[in-house]
């Protein structure tokens, strides 16, 4: 065991500034006890450096800790990082101060096992994959394109949920969504004069141009939330991230916009089955922000809803009959939420030859094995005991019998 080089790399971990919240890292956390053990404790160097490999493989699924560290090091969230996200020029000191952390992680990252074990206790330790790298490079030409990926929980996820915290100072916490919906454009058959209205507002939003909120409304199942997720992942790589609200958050709008206001990615603010009843005080708060408020339009948010109403509000005749004296104000307000939307999208049930056509994709996709005849004969089928035709219903259909022929 080297004990003079595992002292000199503990001595580094202290002189960590910039990067500092690192320290919050439970793979990194281990990394620096295991360094510390064989430095300061040897009787315990064995027990610390399987606890480091343990947090490596299961924590961060993976064997390779210059990869790991690296990963994490770039999408750490830190001064630096803030700067480079507003625009502004990292301060002299700060960024000396960074590229030493980031030499001390090149450094890091490279510690193998036989750096640190005793080549008899090699056989009996567990060990991991480490070469070297560049951290310091690899980070400033990172930073010079943080439009793209972003920063901390913005850098590695592209999906969240909004969820209320009131003991937060906020009111609330966006939740990155692990496993989210991976449709794609591709995927989406049909309907492809809806689509391109979406894309062409979502190109518009990431070149920094003025993009419309869109609502998107019509019958259930023929893929308006699926439009929107499949958007979303397809350019996420260009800077995009979907944050989903529910009808109950949007109170929380302005607070979450101001949030966003100087971050460098553009979001979707996305609003699923929307839809009002009469007195609803959710009603007010999404009007203001989509247009009214005294709040400036940002540059980087859209809001894209969808419905199966087009208009949102839910209204009876005996409403439109009661005994108010200014009946067509209140017929106006109600109606007034959808038209605040700059682009409104229908989508409508698909017709016997979309929806034969969608059947017909999706079994190609999912590598489905039956005659075309068959095949539309089944979907005839399904659409009756559905009660109607959908692209919903056709994904249904073709998951089914994919199941029956284990596919």
């Amino acid at each position: 065991m080297n004990s003079e080089y595992a002292k000199e790399l503990s001595r580094k971990l202290d002189l960590i500034s910039v990067f500092s919240r690192i320290a919050q890292d439970r793979v990194f956390h281990a990394f620096g006890q295991c360094i510390y053990r064989y430095a300061q404790v040897p009787e315990e160097q064995e027990e610390f450096h399987a606890n480091f490999c343990g947090a490596l493989y299961n924590l961060a699924e993976t064997d390779n800790w210059t990869e790991y560290l690296t990963h994490k090091v770039l999408s750490l969230e830190n001064p630096c990082a803030v700067f480079a996200a507003k625009g502004k020029k990292i301060p002299a000191y700060m960024e000396e101060a960074a590229r030493n952390d980031l030499r001390i992680f090149s450094e890091f990252a490279a510690v193998t096992p036989e750096m640190l074990a005793d080549e008899q206790d090699l056989d009996l330790l567990p060990g991991w994959h480490a070469e070297p790298v560049d951290l310091e490079t690899a980070y400033f030409a990172w930073i010079s394109e943080i439009h793209k990926h972003g920063y901390g929980d913005y850098a590695l996820y592209k999906m969240f949920c909004m969820e209320i915290q009131k003991d937060s100072e906020q009111g609330f916490a966006l939740k990155p969504v692990k496993y989210p919906d991976a449709v794609q454009l591709h995927d989406l058959v049909g309907y492809e004069f809806q689509k391109n209205q979406v894309i062409s507002n979502t190109k518009a939003l990431l070149k920094g141009l003025k993009a419309s909120n869109i609502l998107l409304y019509g019958d259930a199942g023929t893929g308006k939330s699926a439009t929107v997720k499949a958007v979303a992942n397809a350019y996420a790589d260009e800077g995009l991230r979907l944050i989903e609200l529910s009808k109950n958050e949007l109170h929380l709008l302005p607070k979450l916009l101001e949030e966003l206001s100087e971050n460098p990615l553009k979001f979707i603010l996305f609003i699923d089955d929307l839809s009002f009843q009469e007195n609803d005080d959710d009603f007010s708060a999404l009007k203001a922000v989509l247009e009214g408020s005294i709040c400036a339009r940002l540059h980087n948010t859209v809001i894209y809803a969808t419905s199966n109403r087009r208009h949102i509000v839910r209204e009876t005749f005996s409403q439109r009959a009661g005994d108010e004296v200014h009946c067509n104000d209140t017929i106006q307000e109600t109606i007034s939420l959808s038209e605040r939307f700059g682009i409104q999208i229908l989508y409508e049930r698909p017709d016997k030859n979309l929806y034969l056509e969608i059947v017909s994709n999706l079994a190609k996709q999912y590598g489905l094995e039956m005659s075309s005849d068959q095949l539309m004969i089944e979907a005839e089928r399904f659409a009756l005991r559905k009660g109607g035709r959908s692209a919903r219903s056709a994904r249904q259909l073709v998951e089914q019998l994919c199941a029956k022929q284990k596919v």
